[in-house]
């Protein structure tokens, strides 16, 4: 089976993609990825998350102007619905989660 391009992921996803643009050297990135792992089992079944490092797919982070890191887009059926870049915390995290795929917690 071919690897799906990141714009097949955030398209055809049943649910929607979280996408965390990080870098390896990045200390905030570093800061978020326990946080981004646990948002990944928690919306387990309603969110689907993606990892983007943009040392490696420079393309994806030019055509979605992320222009520092961690950025993190939460994408449903292709169309971007949030965007945010910078440490969140992990209750502001789920709040602003909760609320863009209207889960009722």
């Amino acid at each position: 089976m071919a690897k799906k391009s990141f714009a097949q992921l955030i398209k055809s996803s049943d649910v929607p993609v979280l996408v965390d643009f990080y870098a390896d050297w990045c200390g905030p990135c570093q800061t978020m990825s326990p946080v981004v792992s646990e948002m990944a089992k928690e919306y387990s079944g309603a969110l689907k998350v993606i990892k983007v490092n943009v040392d490696k797919n420079q393309a994806a982070a030019i055509n979605y102007q992320v222009r520092s890191i961690p950025t993190f887009i939460l994408f449903d059926r292709g169309k971007q619905i949030w965007k945010q870049g910078g440490i969140i915390p992990t209750r502001e995290f789920r709040k602003i989660l909760d609320q863009k795929l209207k889960l009722n917690k």
